[in-house]
């Protein structure tokens, strides 16, 4: 296992992968609040399908530093960059930010920090998709929906995390190793995601 103190390019890394994705979180918030608000208004729930982009911090961060807390911080300061440019849900993604970082470490941790492949990933990735339906459904109007609707989005949510955040990510840091960018992480020293 890889020590979990925590070095200036862990550092930097982190912050760099949470600002760029506070800044796709705002474009994403666009399309959300445009195209896909339309594309899915017959049956809100699928808009789920589209949701697992915010969750890639969470999930793409401790895949790359290997360290207890990364994907806390890179989500949280993701959704925090989001807000200061100007989320359509204020300053509330900040708690999305908190609860979405905190479900990715709880994927990596049951792996005691240890395993850091594919499953793990797709694990974390899933976690987030039920926080973040958790808020959902007790924050929103999405609280109004039928149960039948609730479980449809949160089973979505949670694939859409698991795919787009979790086999996303791995495959993300897979192709960014082959590249050697990821020399002085343990995740650009090895062959394959283990």
């Amino acid at each position: 296992m890889q020590g979990n103190r925590w070095r200036t390019v862990d550092i930097v890394v982190t912050a760099i992968i949470a600002v760029a994705f506070g800044v796709i979180f705002w474009a994403w918030n666009l399309l959300w609040f445009g195209p896909f608000s339309a594309a899915f208004a017959a049956f809100p729930p699928a808009g789920a399908v589209v949701t697992g982009v915010w969750f890639v911090p969470a999930v793409l961060a401790p895949l790359i530093v290997r360290k207890p807390g990364a994907g806390l911080f890179a989500e949280l300061v993701a959704a925090t960059v989001s807000a200061l440019i100007g989320s359509g849900w204020g300053l509330s993604v900040l708690w999305y930010g908190l609860a979405q970082g905190a479900a990715g470490e709880l994927g990596f941790a049951l792996g005691r920090y240890r395993r850091w492949g594919l499953t793990q990933a797709v694990l974390s990735g899933a976690l987030i998709g039920a926080a973040a339906s958790t808020l959902d459904l007790t924050t929103t109007s999405y609280g109004e929906w039928s149960a039948g609707w609730q479980v449809a989005y949160t089973l979505i949510q949670m694939a859409s995390g698991a795919l787009i955040a979790g086999a996303g990510s791995a495959g993300l840091t897979r192709a960014l190793g082959q590249t050697g960018v990821l020399a002085p992480f343990p995740s650009g020293r090895t062959r394959e995601l283990v």
